[in-house]
């Protein structure tokens, strides 16, 4: 293993690039610490503690979006802004003509959808941000006191001005994020923004680790509810280690299709009829469906939460949507599977890849080229899809089963030891090892994974 360390260090570009990469994860992972100027850094921290409602779904919204929005920092919205854009944009692009229109130019177009995207990121920042501070920073935490210092208040409440400040500020930090993500891409190695993603997941694993030792009792107690024993730490662990596994298995999967091509005679030669495999991925979508669907469910929650405020009969549809109850479960799967269908649907097209195999003169056996062959990827994309879909809802779903099992574990802790928090910072690496390798292998080294 060091020995296969060395060379990646020996190589100067693939060296220069994952120095690059780290040195702009260590800036973030500064800028994920900074307070903003308005906040009471007590008061801050005695919220922390804060179980259910907002606070729970702060929580599983910064899993995976990069956001620290339970401790308000200058990153606090993470690239959840960037998220949503990209929702919108990629859902657009489909049925709005002139994005679709756009898509059709090439590189070009795309570069202008994406620049569309930063100005409407920009936008969902100062929404964002906004709501934060008035839902959340200004709301009353008990007796009358709020999460702002009270030297920027007036009669108890943040001034206006100040207001706009720290709504500058966190827009400024998401923006920034943005770039960050953007310049990994360019000039680092690996998605920007899922290693900003997996870095905040692994910067959190620690303290979810020291919380869930720190109440633990180290006996058998028989699986005691109230209490944290050595079963329940030893069903954590085997979670822990089918997840990794079974994700590592998940996206190495692949059902391949077999294809041959046509034989050519010239001369005495015959060219051509050899056997070969398309191969066609469980998880062509990989992570984004988890990230997507539950940056959307928290806007269900916020609207009825802001109207509850208002008609209390709202706050019923609020509940309905908190991280862990049914509906929010249900809504999460269906988006899961929603969201898996529609990225495979954009990343594959049967209808190309079987014109190319008929004009390079290649078919699947027992499938005309054309038609039939473009129905066949197609129903078989279908099946693959849906596996993998079933795959990320079940891991999405663990942490509201183990704490329901065990209400003494925390969600974030089963997030992080069984959901979604793992399922993310495994799928990451391997993508970011799979990148390693391509440069390995351009200069005939070894692979990292053999």
């Amino acid at each position: 293993m060091l020995e296969k360390l060395r060379t990646v260090f020996s190589i100067p570009e693939l060296r220069q690039k994952i120095f690059l990469t780290l040195f702009l994860l260590a800036i973030f992972r500064i800028g994920w610490t900074i307070y903003l100027p308005v906040v009471d850094i007590q008061a801050m921290e005695g919220s922390r503690q804060t179980t259910g409602g907002f606070g729970a779904l702060l929580e599983t919204v910064q899993v995976l979006s990069a956001s620290q929005l339970s401790q308000a920092t200058i990153f606090g919205l993470g690239i959840m802004p960037y998220i949503s854009a990209s929702i919108m944009f990629q859902l657009l692009s489909n049925v709005y003509q002139p994005l679709i229109d756009l898509r059709k130019e090439g590189e070009s177009g795309r570069k202008k959808i994406n620049d569309y995207t930063r100005y409407v990121t920009v936008v969902l920042c100062f929404v964002q941000s906004f709501l934060y501070v008035k839902m959340y920073l200004m709301a009353d935490q008990g007796g009358g006191a709020n999460l702002t210092a009270s030297e920027f208040e007036i009669d108890g409440h943040l001034t206006f001005g100040w207001q706009i400040i720290a709504v500058l500020i966190m827009t400024a930090g998401s923006v920034f994020l943005m770039w960050l993500g953007e310049q990994i891409d360019e000039y680092g190695i690996g998605n920007g923004i899922s290693l900003l993603i997996m870095g905040g997941i692994l910067a959190s694993m620690p303290g979810a680790l020291g919380s869930l030792i720190g109440d633990a009792e180290l006996r058998l107690n028989g699986f005691d509810r109230s209490k944290v024993g050595i079963e329940l730490l030893l069903v954590l662990a085997f979670l822990f280690i089918t997840v990794v596994a079974s994700t590592v298995y998940v996206m190495q999967s692949q059902r391949r299709i077999p294809t041959q091509s046509a034989k050519h005679v010239r001369g005495r030669r015959v060219f051509g009829g050899t056997k070969q495999y398309m191969p066609l991925r469980m998880l062509q979508a990989g992570v984004m469906p988890i990230i997507f669907s539950t940056t959307l469910l928290i806007f269900p929650y916020l609207i009825f939460q802001f109207f509850g405020q208002i008609w209390p009969s709202f706050q019923l549809a609020a509940n309905a949507f908190q991280p862990g109850a049914l509906l929010y479960n249900l809504c999460n799967i269906a988006l899961i599977f929603f969201f898996c269908f529609f990225w495979t649907a954009i990343m594959f097209n049967p209808k190309e890849i079987a014109d190319n195999l008929k004009e390079s003169g290649a078919f699947i056996p027992g499938h005309r080229p054309g038609k039939r062959t473009e129905e066949y990827l197609d129903r078989v994309m279908h099946r693959v899809t849906f596996v993998g879909a079933a795959f990320l809802s079940i891991i999405a779903v663990v942490p509201t089963v183990l704490t329901t099992l065990f209400p003494n574990v925390n969600f974030m802790i089963a997030s992080f030891y069984g959901g979604t928090g793992l399922l993310i910072a495994v799928s990451v690496s391997y993508d970011l090892i799979s990148k390693i390798d391509s440069y390995l292998l351009m200069r005939n080294h070894k692979s990292l994974l053999e």
